[in-house]
């Protein structure tokens, strides 16, 4: 038995292992393990991008928050997500198409046939897969209801994910668009970058959800565009069940910012 480390501006966590599954190199070096107490855990480039125990805590709020804050989303597209987990959320709601748009294939092969979080989203009828940089996809796509970006940390690949001219671009493609942002604890740089390109939209709200293999386990997200809460209970019903982690008051009380983050957003405001 052995240990996975991940070190972070001076802190790190670590997660016993007790194998390792598989692992490929290509766009990106992608690892599966099977953890002591987390069950299966996806590392991409050296950072843990998911385990089975605490990825609804990220995935659902990733997704429902924008899917139930639109009136009636049909068309959605997902930019990065290559595991599925995002993906598979967006289907408990009543779309008619989704696209996931992700650069490294082996992302999605590799957890289609290790990790199978995303409980068969890849093989629905709805679901369309494309393999490209996220920017390049927005520049020439149709316009979607609403636009989840599920990427990895702002370094390498998903490096254009963050820059002022995808959000531009984003911002004349949906209506509603969410991304993670972050950890505003111990990657304030990132957080800040985000929250500053995230003015292209006329409204965004910054949120936040635990998740405890993240850094630090706060964990952010902006909310961007024509987004609005009413009848959120209403639109919950259809959801009723399929959910380990979101409902009406956590969503809610997602937006409820302690005075430290308050001031972090006001300042980039």
């Amino acid at each position: 038995m052995d240990w996975f480390v991940e070190y972070y501006n001076g802190c790190g966590l670590a997660i016993k292992v007790r194998r390792k599954i598989y692992e490929a190199s290509g766009v990106q070096k992608v690892e599966v393990y099977e953890t002591e107490s987390f069950g299966k855990m996806l590392v991409i480039d050296g950072k843990v991008q998911l385990t089975e125990f605490d990825e609804p805590f990220y995935h659902e709020m990733l997704v429902h928050v924008p899917m139930l804050s639109h009136p009636n989303p049909k068309k959605v597209a997902v930019i990065g997500g290559g595991d599925g987990g995002a993906l598979r959320e967006v289907l408990k709601h009543d779309v008619v198409k989704v696209i996931l748009v992700d650069i490294d294939r082996n992302v999605i092969e590799l957890c289609r046939k290790y990790v199978g979080i995303d409980e068969g989203a890849f093989d629905d009828e709805r679901v369309e897969i494309v393999i490209s940089d996220g920017k390049e996809f927005l520049r020439n796509c149709e316009k979607f209801d609403v636009i989840i970006v599920d990427s990895t940390d702002p370094v390498g690949v998903s490096d254009t994910l963050f820059d002022r001219e995808f959000f531009k671009l984003a911002a004349k493609k949906c209506d509603i668009f969410c991304c993670q942002s972050q950890s505003p604890l111990i990657q304030k740089e990132y957080f800040r970058i985000l929250l500053e390109n995230s003015k292209v939209f006329e409204s965004w709200r910054v949120y936040t959800s635990c998740v405890p293999t993240y850094p630090l386990a706060l964990w952010s997200f902006i909310i961007a565009g024509k987004f609005d809460f009413d009848m959120l209970e209403e639109k919950f019903e259809r959801l009723k069940g399929k959910t380990r982690h979101y409902n009406p008051d956590i969503h809610r009380a997602a937006f409820a910012l302690p005075e430290w983050l308050k001031k972090e957003v006001e300042g980039c405001t």
